[in-house]
């Protein structure tokens, strides 16, 4: 990988563990399907008017807009506004990966390999510790079921929205931007829909009539960078070289998402809570790497 493409690799991994604090600012002054679905329509708008409709069948765009788009940050924001510390939900989203597989297994009949199904047992037990020490403290770096469900059904919605882009990616040949664009205006009536009947127009002309500096900075962080910029950035990079090469490099996004936490919110973790999320990040690392240096490991054997 030329110096260039591993600069821009570590900008994209950057801009999304920051995405997370941002979220948490911009949750701060504007209630969450409110939030997320004006960050949608920057996505959407004016990028619709410029970029081509994917040539995909509709259900299938419906399927990835309302799953990687709607669902999961539903839940994300939900989580975030109820309280979930942002470092933490950075790395809970991760497990993403398994539940991808999973799906993979279940709905396109991939095959699990043992390494995949070693990270998904090592990544539970982390998730149950992180869960369990985190409802277990109080303060910025406490955990309510409520808060964890939500943040695991934001990664589920992600993983959901990975099986629909497969089949798109599969049988389609589709511009990876125009698909974010096109997903993201299918996700903004279901947005702003949730936000009147759970919000409701008082709360929404309140955030509106008042919004902060902040919060628009958030929108633009969210939007335009956290969204078209690294995807965008995401695509060419995948394109260039081979997905072994790129995919890991997710594996830096909570780190940063949890050291920027410590540093912009003043999160902490407790002791159980670092074991928790050193045993996610090593059941991912497993679930990456691990068919790899046992392969090695045998050649040289």
């Amino acid at each position: 990988m030329s110096v260039k493409d591993m600069l821009l690799a570590l900008c994209v991994v950057i801009i999304w563990g920051l995405n997370f604090v941002v979220i948490k600012i911009g949750l701060n002054g504007m209630p969450p399907f409110l939030l997320a679905g004006l960050r949608f329509s920057l996505v959407a708008f004016p990028a619709v008017f410029f970029i081509g409709l994917p040539k995909i069948p509709v259900r299938w765009l419906l399927a990835y807009g309302l799953t990687i788009s709607f669902g999961q940050f539903s839940f994300l924001f939900v989580a975030i506004k109820l309280g979930m510390p942002a470092g933490i939900a950075s790395l809970v989203i991760q497990t993403q990966a398994f539940f991808t597989l999973i799906f993979g297994m279940l709905l396109l009949s991939e095959k699990c390999k043992w390494n995949h199904i070693a990270g998904i047992l090592v990544a539970s037990i982390g998730m149950f510790l992180l869960a369990k020490a985190g409802m277990s403290v109080q303060g910025s770096n406490s955990i309510t079921p409520g808060t964890f469900l939500l943040t695991v059904g934001a990664a589920v919605s992600w993983a959901l929205g990975n099986i629909a882009n497969k089949i798109i990616v599969k049988n389609n040949k589709v511009s990876g931007i125009s698909l974010v664009v096109w997903s993201a205006l299918v996700a903004i009536i279901p947005f702003f829909l949730c936000s009147w009947l759970f919000e409701g127009v008082d709360e929404v002309r309140q955030s509106l009539l008042g919004i902060s500096s902040r919060t628009v900075w958030s929108l633009i962080y969210l939007s335009f960078f956290a969204t078209l910029l690294c995807y965008a950035a995401w695509g060419y990079l995948l394109g260039r070289y081979e997905t072994w090469r790129i995919a890991p490099l997710s594996l830096l996004v909570p780190v940063v998402g949890i050291a920027s936490a410590v540093l912009l919110l003043g999160e902490t973790l407790s002791g159980e809570q670092f074991v928790g999320a050193g045993v996610i990040v090593f059941g991912l690392f497993l679930n990456i790497f691990g068919g790899s240096i046992f392969l090695v490991r045998w050649k040289r054997g």
